[in-house]
């Protein structure tokens, strides 16, 4: 059988012309991911009849149920016969059933980036993140900024985040249909869907080559974000601290430069030629002051009081004119944010949500103030309890770069700590192509153990070799002073870790995967390690 080529940068509908209400009965294949489930929830909101296909149960089919689709376990021919339209993402085949009986039907295929695209040309202000990293928390922290302090056109924003929002009244979901003008969405870049989306603001976080197995070489990957910043409607806001950012911007020419905004820590930035303007990131510290005791299993005692202030410098400029100083104050004007979320690659990822938030016109006093209300999106530093005063983080780093910065952050916070990692590669061709890399961010930790690869959409047989010791093999060169172990089965890995930390020790679980799991297992084994120290029996560390 000859199966239909399936393109995520293709585009079978004209966006301006067709919209969500031409959908008709709307199919997901694989309604449970984090990216379709939130779509799937943004179209139930906007009154689309919704159904869903996915190999197994989870809490995301189990919520859209209650909102009202229609979810079926297992995917078969059967589930598609009345739809109109059939999303699919990048992770389905050709030959996966549901496309093939789509085909046949006549139903409109279409790719969820497709659905984004869509969702965006009914706002004013659709802002989009994209980066090989920080999206999900820049995203995410520009979408809380907005729900908690935007007013009139900015109050109650559309967003669609691939993490639930830590607020301190609760979670929120990721996805949420809103009744503003305002629309914030994630931008993946993994396969080049990216390129249909033309936002009115495209905040673009860093560009490091990432996903060569789609795009085949560093150079193909830079073009792509820098065509990507030339579909903005308005403006283009990027980290000068980012070479590869700069490299966009460097290709934006001189008239289109006029509308970016550079945000960086560093004064004597290279602007690179063009007309820029910058926002500057200074007088950047953490206060580690805790509360309470490392017994609390929330954990939120311990972090507390823990924050990240610093300084955001605006030309005036760029500030709503309602706004600016109204006694000539110069031609700059400065505002001091907080933050609970540690680390400057945070500071960093807060002043693209800032920034973006004031040029859409919101206050910049109000955007600043709103960023503390911001705990973080889910597996981002995200504190899963605390046993036998060892603290437990889950945090979603699948990059190099987003590793180093994670435990570089996490030796801020936590000083006096011991920093354990259980880190699960995500993809053999990653793990391929960026194994010294990975074996360099680990090497901060005092103690590593790498798990088995999550394969996602890749097998083995087409990485033959690759394994957790293609890091681990390279981690003792990289940090001669970190213990670095290969221990494939993550519930052993888990268990391993847990048995060597002490009292006062800091656990990460690292990866893109199941690895999340692995902190319930940690936090399990530190409860038994907790009983048998106080019946006499000693759990081994190191």
């Amino acid at each position: 059988m000859a199966y239909m080529i399936l393109d995520p940068a293709s585009q079978p509908v004209d966006y301006a012309a067709f919209t969500v209400e031409d959908l008709g009965r709307t199919h997901f294949i694989g309604i449970g991911g984090a990216g379709m489930s939130v779509l799937a929830e943004m179209l139930l909101e906007n009154g689309v009849d919704v159904s869903g296909s996915d190999r197994e149960a989870n809490t995301k089919t189990e919520r859209l149920k209650t909102l009202g689709a229609r979810i079926y376990i297992g995917q078969s021919a059967e589930n598609v016969h009345d739809a109109d339209t059939v999303v699919w993402s990048s992770a389905i085949k050709p030959d996966n059933p549901e496309i093939i009986a789509a085909r046949e039907c006549g139903a409109l295929l279409l790719h969820r980036s497709d659905i984004l695209a869509l969702l965006m040309q009914k706002h004013q202000y659709a802002v989009t993140v994209a980066g090989a990293h920080g999206k999900t928390t820049t995203s995410a922290m520009l979408a809380q900024i907005l729900a908690a302090q935007g007013e009139g056109n900015l109050k109650d924003p559309s967003f669609a985040v691939g993490g639930s929002i830590r607020t301190p009244r609760g979670s929120i979901d990721g996805g949420h249909a809103g009744t503003g003008k305002a629309f914030v969405a994630e931008a993946d870049e993994s396969d080049g869907s990216f390129e249909k989306y033309h936002p009115y603001i495209a905040v673009i976080t860093n560009v490091e080559p990432d996903h060569l197995d789609h795009y085949g070489s560093a150079d193909a990957f830079m073009a792509a974000f820098a065509e990507h910043a030339h579909h903005a409607q308005k403006y283009v806001v990027l980290c000068g601290d980012d070479e590869g950012a700069l490299s966009v911007l460097a290709s934006m020419g001189e008239e289109a430069s006029r509308h970016c905004v550079v945000y960086a820590t560093r004064q004597d930035i290279d602007l690179k030629g063009s007309r820029a303007r910058c926002v500057f990131i200074s007088n950047e510290n953490e206060t580690a002051e805790r509360e309470g005791s490392r017994n609390d299993r929330t954990g939120s005692k311990a972090l507390s009081a823990a924050a990240e202030r610093f300084s955001l410098t605006f030309p005036s400029s760029l500030i709503p004119e309602m706004y600016r100083n109204k006694d000539g104050g110069g031609d700059t004007q400065t505002f001091d944010v907080k933050l609970r979320v540690p680390g400057i690659h945070n500071a960093r990822n807060a002043a693209a949500a800032i920034i973006s938030a004031v040029l859409m016109g919101m206050d910049p006093q109000k955007a600043c103030s709103a960023a503390f209300e911001f705990y973080g999106a889910k597996r981002r530093f995200e504190v899963r309890g605390t046993e036998g005063g060892v603290t437990v983080i889950d945090d979603y780093a699948h990059h190099p770069t987003e590793i180093g910065a994670l435990l570089h952050a996490a030796k801020r916070r936590f000083p006096q700590s011991a920093i354990h990692v259980i880190f699960q590669p995500h993809l053999f061709s990653r793990t391929h192509f960026f194994a010294q890399q990975f074996a360099d961010a680990l090497s901060i930790a005092d103690d590593v153990v790498v798990t088995d690869i999550f394969p996602a959409r890749e097998k083995q047989e087409d990485w033959p070799g690759i394994s957790p010791d293609t890091v681990v093999s390279r981690i003792g060169r990289a940090g001669p002073h970190t213990d670095a172990h290969s221990i494939p089965d993550m519930d052993t890995a888990a268990r391993f870790a847990a048995d060597r930390a002490r009292p006062g020790d800091i656990i990460i679980t690292v990866g893109a995967g199941s690895i999340t799991d692995a902190a319930n297992t940690v936090l399990e084994q530190l409860r038994h390690n907790g009983h048998r120290t106080q019946n006499g029996k000693q759990g081994s560390h190191v």
